[in-house]
């Protein structure tokens, strides 16, 4: 077994942070800066301010954009960021993600994991949310996910251009012999207005890197900004659009080999017995080698190409041992049920007294309901694949991931080498969506990088391989109950939600010795946190004991949560009598921003007109990752089945720096979401996922999509997430137009188990 296993140095720190309470050893890591990593690679004559902005003579400059591409757009903002304090132009700037580094932490990632919703400001609150924020810091984990790589970096960027931007004004007062004061900066270039002087960036940089940068440095204000605000470029586009090698699949090495991997398709389980001799001996390969890890237990083959290596996997004969866990769907979900029903949990929303509001509850006015979700497949388009290289005690990583940190660290304990010896090249991500925040397949390249003599080795998944070997969005059941009032509305909800706990999988996979601290409050994410006002409202998470791998995966608990919460609510709005929308308006009085985003969606849609026969609409809201979206979708029947006409969408995102990637994640979101409730799910018989590819779990196709529109609200006083927040609605905005078409309330995804789309 490898030594991943074991604690870290940083994790230990988290566990002590965390114990104590983020006491004097945690506030001591907490204030001192990393490293600039731009330091000792920087060109000749190049010089660099900190660890987003380099510049070179030539007044080329750098921005570096430390989060992964993976289609959202985040480089084009990142850098953005930069530019708007630097005074100069995205076409102007070159961006690169850069190195593996502390120096990037993510703080945003760890802040709303208190116990407190996003719409919560009281002083224990924000003071949870400061605290778990340096937990960030300490751990120096740079990563991409949650929503939050613009929130963790709209004020550490914008400091970063400001203060470049200070110090090259300074250095170039002394060389022009004027105060600064009597300086500005435009386009690159600093401008001495009275005399008609200037100089570039580029020709004071030696000078400016030598003055210490200023401690406080003013940013700009919201009515002078040039660039945020505004829809951008994407900085990522031409590339693509050009077939430009960016993606890890694109690697090529001198003297390359290429692998792959066979893990055994029951989870936990070994091999009872193997035999590989036909294998080795197949034309093009060089090894087979035996992997032992926590994330599974199998072989990786390497081989003079791809091909070899995948014919050679398949003719590996091996017989897996049997699961620990129920060998199909049927048994599993049976485990997720009697969870629901009957295991103990933790009340993440206990407001008022829910038994007490049930116990002389006339029958008339309750209702119960049950809903289930399957697992689910990331299914990035690009192939699960990563690039290792161990030579002269140097190991070379190159792969699409979420986690350069994390990998990095991993990959030298695998390798046995310091850290300052791995370098990692993160590339551009053919689809992420939280697979990619995954260690596997960098572990894996490493392990096989170690039996290839110095050359390096390409490893490329199988489709087949990876739909069975992912670490999933875990399936869940809910039941929930409620009691109307006589005016139809909830006077008391009841919310059990059983899933497998994500975080007690990943600390298995990443740090086994490690149990996780209190309730793993994404079990209830988008259920327990919600703008709604009931007198008595509980929402309990119950972490299912199943020993199947999950994950984050794109808006993580919230997607299938706000199925729940808001198909019950639609129930809750039949029983009573009431309009849907009417019934979340009354619910949310207490909350202007989410009032706004349903009077807007509603006035978009054209909500409560009348439609021709065969026609419906379904409305939906949650607020997730800090956005408050509500969506509604009109669907029509047709002699081919549901087809999906229209999607009006509403957010409020607090803050909108790049209108045009906000909409386009929107979207994106909602047509991930849309994909989900429509027809994916993952199963299992003997003990293994039975889908293999995109044609057992597509995606909606362009001819399925519905036509779009958008509107993007600023009203609420903290910006929110774009990533994921358009997923959670659409899942619940399409069934609950399914039951206003069809009068079919489905509680069990995927839909089309009971309706056909067109």
């Amino acid at each position: 077994m490898w030594r991943l296993g074991k604690i870290t140095r940083r994790a230990f720190m988290l566990g002590s942070a965390a114990v104590a309470g983020g006491v004097a050893v945690g506030y001591y890591w907490y204030k001192q800066p990393y490293a600039n990593p731009l330091e000792g690679t920087l060109a000749e004559g190049e010089a660099t301010f900190n660890p987003y902005v380099k510049i070179a003579p030539d007044n080329t400059i750098t921005v570096i954009a430390p989060r992964a591409e993976m289609g959202q757009g985040v480089s084009t903002t990142l850098a953005a960021l930069v530019a708007e304090e630097l005074e100069v132009g995205l076409d102007q700037v070159k961006v690169e993600h850069g190195p593996a580094s502390y120096a990037y932490y993510n703080s945003a990632m760890f802040e709303e994991g208190g116990p407190f919703a996003f719409f919560d400001d009281s002083a224990m609150a924000e003071a949870t949310r400061a605290a778990l924020g340096s937990v960030g810091k300490i751990l120096g984990l740079q990563g991409t996910g949650g929503s939050t790589s613009i929130r963790d970096a709209f004020d550490k960027m914008r400091h970063a251009g400001a203060a470049a931007r200070h110090v090259l004004v300074a250095a170039a007062a002394d060389k022009l012999g004027v105060a600064a004061a009597e300086l500005t900066t435009e386009g690159g270039m600093v401008l001495h207005k009275a005399s008609g002087r200037s100089v570039a960036y580029g020709e004071v940089v030696a000078a400016a890197a030598a003055i210490a940068p200023p401690s406080e440095v003013r940013l700009k204000e919201k009515g002078e900004w040039r660039l945020l605000g505004k829809s951008q470029p994407r900085v990522d586009m031409l590339a693509k659009v050009t077939g430009a090698p960016i993606f890890g699949i694109d690697v090529r090495l001198p003297d390359m080999l290429y692998g792959t991997v066979r893990m055994s398709p029951v989870f936990g389980a070994k091999p009872v017995k193997a035999d590989t001799s036909k294998a080795e001996k197949m034309p093009g390969v060089v090894k087979v080698v035996s992997l032992d890890t926590t994330y599974g237990h199998g072989f990786g083959v390497i081989a003079e190409n791809t091909w070899a290596a995948f014919k050679a996997a398949e003719a590996i004969d091996v017989e897996w041992g049997p699961p620990a866990y129920p060998a199909d769907s049927d048994g599993i979900f049976a485990v997720i049920a009697e969870a629901a029903a009957q295991g103990e949990g933790t009340a993440l929303r206990d407001d008022g007294d829910v038994d007490v509001a049930f116990a002389d509850a006339p029958q008339e006015r309750v209702i119960e309901a049950e809903y289930r979700v399957p697992y689910l497949a990331h299914a990035p388009m690009e192939p699960m694949n990563a690039t290792a290289r161990l030579k002269d005690g140097v190991l070379d990583v190159w792969a699409p991931n979420q986690m350069p940190t994390l990998t990095r660290s991993f990959c030298a304990d695998l390798a046995g080498v310091e850290e300052a010896k791995v370098n990692v090249n993160t590339t551009a991500l053919g689809g992420g969506f939280g697979r990619r925040g995954e260690l596997d397949y960098s572990l894996y390249a490493t392990l096989l990088a170690k039996e290839a003599e110095g050359r390096p080795v390409k490893v490329t998944w199988t489709r087949e391989e990876d739909f069975r070997h992912d670490a999933y969005r875990t399936a869940a059941v809910g039941r929930f109950r409620a009691r109307l009032g006589e005016d139809g509305l909830p006077v008391a909800v009841d919310m059990r939600v059983a899933a497998q706990s994500m975080m007690e999988s990943i600390l298995k996979r990443w740090y086994p010795s490690i149990s996780p601290l209190g309730p793993d409050r994404t079990i209830t994410d988008g259920a327990h946190n919600q703008p709604y006002s009931i007198p008595s409202y509980r929402v309990t998470a119950i972490a299912a004991p199943l020993g199947i791998p999950v994950g984050f995966l794109r808006s993580v608990g919230n997607s299938y949560n706000g199925y729940f919460h808001e198909c019950f609510m639609d129930e809750i709005a039949a029983m009573g009598k009431m309009d849907p929308v009417a019934l979340r308006m009354k619910l949310m009085s207490q909350f202007p921003a989410a009032v706004k985003v349903v009077e807007k969606v509603a006035a978009m849609a054209k909500w409560g007109e009348a439609l021709p026969a065969g026609r419906a609409k379904g409305f939906a809201f949650t607020l997730s990752f800090g956005s408050w979206v509500g969506q509604i979708i009109e669907i029509a029947d047709t002699p081919a089945g549901i087809k999906l006409d229209k999607m009006w969408i509403a957010a409020d995102v607090g803050l909108a720096l790049d209108p045009g990637i906000i909409e386009a994640q929107l979207i994106s979101g909602a047509i991930y979401g849309l994909s989900t409730a429509m027809s994916q799910q993952i199963t299992f018989a003997d003990g293994m996922v039975e889908q293999s590819n995109f044609h057992d779990q597509d995606a909606l196709r362009i001819s399925q999509c519905p036509v779009f529109e958008v509107a993007i609200l600023e009203n609420f006083h903290k910006m929110g997430g774009v990533g994921e927040v358009g997923t959670p609605p659409s899942v619940p905005a399409l069934a609950n137009a399914v039951f206003a078409l069809t009068g079919k309330r489905i509680r069990t995804l995927p839909l089309d188990r009971e309706v056909t789309f067109a």
